[in-house]
């Protein structure tokens, strides 16, 4: 089964030797080497998307609102409804924090690799990004008496992180056409960045039997975001549904953590690891599962 999905296996492989050797690898996320990654990946996938494929997403567009409007309305209730679960205090509002985020940085990827429609994943990844940072805040206190969200950093983060590298990648596509003979190269560089950003999540995690409710809640809402995106997808192109499917499944652990942080303290952004080690995990053996049956060209 691994050598079916080698993505897959990447990502079981790095999130093993994370939780394994943790020292090390813990150095390098302290050196921003999750930002790092995620540059790399955003540059490495956006590389491959043709910049006319976002004038065909018109047909997809009410599927695409819908997609924002479910992101920023029933998934914040969801994770607030699953995180009661966990017991209360910081795990507990780590766990909330999760259907705030916008769409996984890496579900362009996993779309992209399950040969789904990457534009649209790009497009849901920068509008969710948008919505979230302007209504997380006021979300979260209707959530959280009291809490108050100040997402300067976020945003700044996020320019650097997704915004420039989405824009650099697609340009040099266009500017010229020798980038688009090393596909196959850019999809090895952005597997090998998914194993090494599940690697340094997994550094993060020191699990306990506290993390059991944690996982369980992260399950829960993987299942209903999963199902909701799957809903989306109905009776559109394959191509559509894959796109819809990840994006709405899989939810940013790494702005959940600065939420979680801005909002109630470094203590609550422990849980998001484990998320962000689940969902990555899902996305990349979805991507596998679905190219085998033949999505896309």
């Amino acid at each position: 089964m691994l050598r079916a999905y080698p993505e897959f296996a990447a990502v079981v492989a790095a999130a093993i030797v994370g939780l394994s050797v943790q020292r090390p690898l813990a150095w390098a996320d302290r050196h921003n080497g999750i930002n790092i990654l995620l540059a790399i990946l955003v540059l490495s996938t956006a590389v491959t998307v043709d910049a006319g494929a976002f004038g065909a997403l018109r047909s997809s567009r009410w599927r695409l609102l819908a997609s924002l409007a479910l992101g920023i309305t029933v998934l914040p209730a969801l994770s607030w409804a699953v995180a009661q679960i966990v017991p209360a205090g910081a795990l507990r509002q780590g766990v909330m924090v999760v259907g705030l985020a916008p769409c996984e940085i890496a579900s362009v990827a996993t779309t992209r690799m399950a040969r789904g429609q990457p534009a649209l994943s790009a497009v849901v990844l920068v509008g969710s990004t948008v919505l979230a940072v302007a209504l997380a805040g006021p979300i979260l206190s209707l959530e959280a008496a009291g809490v108050a969200v100040h997402p300067a950093h976020i945003i700044s983060n996020l320019a650097l992180v997704v915004a420039l590298p989405l824009a650099a990648g697609i340009a040099l596509r266009a500017r010229w056409p020798v980038v688009r003979r090393a596909e196959p190269v850019s999809n090895a560089v952005a597997t090998a960045a998914v194993a090494l950003l599940v690697a340094l999540i997994a550094a993060q995690v020191h699990l306990g039997l506290d993390y059991l409710s944690v996982l369980g809640a992260s399950l829960l809402f993987l299942g209903a975001t999963a199902a909701l995106g799957w809903v989306l997808g109905l009776r559109t192109p394959l191509t559509v549904g894959v796109a819809l499917l990840l994006t709405t499944s899989m939810r940013d652990f790494a702005i959940a953590a600065g939420l979680a942080t801005a909002a109630f303290g470094a203590a609550a952004a422990a849980p998001l690891g484990l998320y962000g080690i689940v969902v990555l995990v899902w996305g990349t053996a979805v991507a596998g599962a679905l190219r085998a049956r033949g999505a896309g060209p």
